[in-house]
């Protein structure tokens, strides 16, 4: 039986990072579930391991090289080396440009684009030792432009820079590095959306749904669906590319 790889999820609380979590459990990998407060990991864990994974959950500021390094020593001592990491932690501090404070772009910058600079470069060595890894980066459809998320946009954006160079530089060690740019996932990031427009949670994903080709809002899951075939051994020459799952042509 080969040893069992370990996968590192930031954001893995809920939403998006939660579905992944366990997505990446099912797949018999051992994840490591990261988010700012322990406490809040414990339903992704407790779910995994009610299912009969291996899961742990840590509590770290991805912004923060020196909560990174001690989450990843963590995660090599309690669950081994990890050589799948999932870039999913993200805020929302939106407004319009005038309006925006250099507070709102700098926390914004700081978890979506330092947290998976910092997060990939700590894993990056385990992944190199290995010769294999696999990294996936959330981006978003928000990257092509949005109303009053100018700091998200451009960090959605960077991401797919930033997944580009990883993707040349760790390849050549059988690692590649991908980015999902999803679309209207059905999340409490987008109930508190809704709340902010004075509309009910039910009424804003029905309006959405009519927007889209598909005619209906997107899942967690379709996207932790995404992410098991980025991260599977069967999507060895898939590096470097962004995928957008919104259901209708993006890009």
């Amino acid at each position: 039986m080969t040893e069992q790889r370990t996968a590192i999820v930031t954001g893995g609380a809920r939403g998006i990072g939660a579905a992944i979590s366990k997505r990446l459990a099912s797949d018999a990998y051992a994840v490591a579930v990261i988010d700012l407060r322990e406490e809040d990991t414990t339903a992704t864990v407790d779910a995994i391991v009610a299912a009969g994974g291996r899961a742990i959950g840590i509590g770290a500021d991805v912004a923060d090289a020196a909560a990174v390094a001690t989450a990843v020593a963590r995660t090599v001592d309690e669950l081994g080396a990890p050589t799948i990491l999932v870039n999913n932690a993200g805020i929302l501090r939106d407004n319009l440009l005038f309006k925006m404070t250099e507070g709102d772009w700098d926390a914004v910058m700081g978890v979506h684009l330092r947290g998976a600079f910092l997060m990939s470069r700590e894993v990056q060595k385990h992944q190199v030792e290995a010769k294999w890894g696999r990294v996936v980066n959330l981006s978003s459809t928000s990257a092509l432009g949005n109303r009053g998320q100018a700091n998200y946009s451009a960090a959605k954006a960077g991401l797919q820079g930033f997944t580009k160079t990883l993707a040349i530089e760790l390849g050549p060690f059988g690692v590649t590095a991908n980015a999902i740019a999803p679309g209207f996932i059905a999340t409490d990031m987008l109930r508190a959306t809704a709340e902010r427009m004075g509309v009910t949670f039910d009424a804003f994903l029905e309006g959405a749904a009519k927007e889209i080709p598909v005619r209906r809002v997107g899942q967690p899951e379709d996207i932790a669906a995404l992410a098991s075939f980025l991260c599977s051994e069967e999507a060895g020459f898939v590096s470097g590319q962004v995928v957008y799952v919104s259901g209708g042509p993006k890009a």
